[in-house]
C-alpha cells in the first residue's frame, strides 16, 4: 500500500510517500481502506519534532490520526461494525491506503467521506477544551484563532449549550464566523480593546498560538479561565496547556448526534491527495483556514472490485 512517512524531523519536505507493509486490526481495533483523512496541526507539530506527551514519536513514523473509509478486516473482541461499513475514527499513520482504527463510529446519513475525515480530532478537542476552562452557559467564551477546524467546532458546540462566543479571525473570516452565531472581530493592533468593546470574556482559549497568552489573561482576569492548545509557552502564564485526549469514542458519539441533528457542520476547505501531503501540511502550518483540510485517498483496487482481506487474528 501507499504511505506517508517521514525519518526525521523537519519540515513539510521531509514527507515522503512510500510502498509499506498492510497494517492489521489488533484486539479492539478495526482496519480501513482510507477514503480521507483529516490534516490536523498536531500532525506537523509531530513532524516537527516537538515535544508532545501524548504522541511520542519513533522513527520512521507514519503521519495522521483522523480518517474516514470502509471497514475491512475487523479485530478480536469487536461488536456493532462488520465489514464494509463506512466509519469515521482515530487511529495511527491514516495518510494512507490502509489505517488501523482504535476509536470509531458509524458515519451519519448524508456525510460524505472527505467531510466526515475531518470530525475526530477537532470535536473530541472542542468537548475537552469548553470541559476544561469551566465556562457554562449564560457565559462568554473568547476563542482566539476561531475559524479553523477546533474552533468551528468550539463556536457551534458552545452555541448549543447556551454559551455566547466572541471570535478571532483574519478580516475574509469575519463573516463565516459570525455565520457560527459568533460575535467577531480581526487580529492585529487594538484587538483586545475590540473584544473589551463585545462583552465581558469569562473564559479564553488560544487555539492559534499566536503569542496572545498575556492579552487573554489580561481579558478573563483569571490564567485558570484560559487554555492553551497551540503554545507551548502558556504555563509560564500559570495557563493550562491542554494535550492529552479525553474519551473520543465518547467525542464520535457526541458528534454523530450533533451532525445528525444540523448542530454541527464544518466545511472542508481545501482537499489534497497523498502525494501532496507536504503542501497539506504547509498551508495547514500558515494557519487562516476555514473549517478543515483533508486528504482524499482513491479507493485502492481490491475494495473498488468489491474485495476485501481476511481478518487476521495473530497480528
Amino acid at each position: 500500500m501507499k504511505k506517508v512517512i517521514f525519518t526525521e524531523f523537519g519540515g513539510p519536505e521531509v514527507l515522503q510517500l512510500v510502498d509499506a507493509e498492510d497494517p492489521h486490526a489488533g484486539p479492539g481495533q478495526v482496519r480501513i481502506a482510507v477514503r480521507a483523512a483529516g490534516v490536523n496541526p498536531v500532525d506537523w507539530r509531530i513532524r516537527e519534532g516537538q515535544v508532545l506527551g501524548a504522541h511520542p514519536t519513533v522513527l520512521p513514523s507514519g503521519v495522521g490520526l483522523d480518517a474516514a473509509g470502509v471497514v475491512d478486516e475487523v479485530g478480536e473482541g469487536v461488536v456493532g461494525v462488520e465489514v464494509g461499513d463506512s466509519v469515521f475514527g482515530e487511529g495511527s499513520s491514516t495518510y494512507a491506503e490502509f489505517a488501523v482504527l482504535s476509536a470509531w463510529a458509524k458515519m451519519p446519513e448524508g456525510l460524505t467521506f472527505e467531510e466526515a475525515a475531518g470530525y475526530p480530532s477537532v470535536v473530541e478537542t472542542a468537548l475537552r477544551l469548553i470541559r476544561e476552562v469551566g465556562v457554562r452557559p449564560g457565559q462568554t467564551l473568547l476563542v482566539s484563532g476561531a475559524s479553523g477546524g477546533v474552533g468551528s467546532a468550539v463556536l457551534q458546540i458552545a452555541r448549543e449549550r447556551g454559551i455566547a462566543v466572541i471570535g478571532t479571525a483574519g478580516a475574509a473570516n469575519q463573516d463565516y464566523l459570525r455565520g457560527l452565531g459568533a460575535l467577531a472581530t480581526t487580529y492585529g493592533e487594538g484587538w483586545v480593546e475590540r473584544v473589551r468593546r463585545l462583552g465581558r470574556v469569562d473564559a479564553a482559549l488560544d487555539l492559534a498560538g499566536s503569542g496572545v497568552i498575556a492579552e487573554l489573561v489580561a481579558l478573563t482576569g483569571d490564567p485558570g479561565r484560559v487554555i492553551s492548545i497551540a503554545d507551548l509557552g502558556a504555563p509560564e502564564f500559570g495557563v493550562h496547556f491542554s494535550g492529552v485526549a479525553g474519551s473520543v469514542p465518547d467525542a464520535l458519539a457526541e458528534a454523530v448526534d450533533l451532525i445528525s441533528r444540523g448542530r454541527l457542520h464544518i466545511p472542508v476547505e481545501k482537499s489534497y491527495s497523498l502525494t501532496d501531503a507536504a503542501a497539506a501540511h504547509a498551508d495547514s502550518h500558515a494557519g487562516h483556514t476555514r473549517g478543515r483540510r483533508v486528504i482524499v485517498v482513491e479507493p485502492v483496487q481490491a475494495m473498488a472490485e468489491g474485495r476485501t482481506t481476511t481478518p487476521s487474528s495473530s497480528e
